[in-house]
């Protein structure tokens, strides 16, 4: 199992000296077979800030849909 990290403010991807860096401002999530993949999760393809599932429906091409 791996782990990423983003920006809590934009929901971006980045670095791991960038999470040491701004603890307070980024997450790490788990991904990879450690997760349960229950939940499915939609984001903008642009921003990569969470969307509602009516949003992603709505605009199929400009979001990312994946399950956590």
């Amino acid at each position: 199992m791996g782990t990423v990290h983003r920006s809590a403010t934009t929901g971006r991807f980045v670095s791991k000296a960038t999470t040491a860096r701004w603890p307070g401002k980024t997450t790490t999530e788990p991904v990879g077979s450690g997760t349960s993949n229950s939940t499915t999760v939609h984001r903008s393809a642009s921003s990569g800030r969470f969307v509602t599932e009516s949003t992603a429906k709505r605009n199929p091409d400009g979001t990312i849909s994946q399950r956590v």
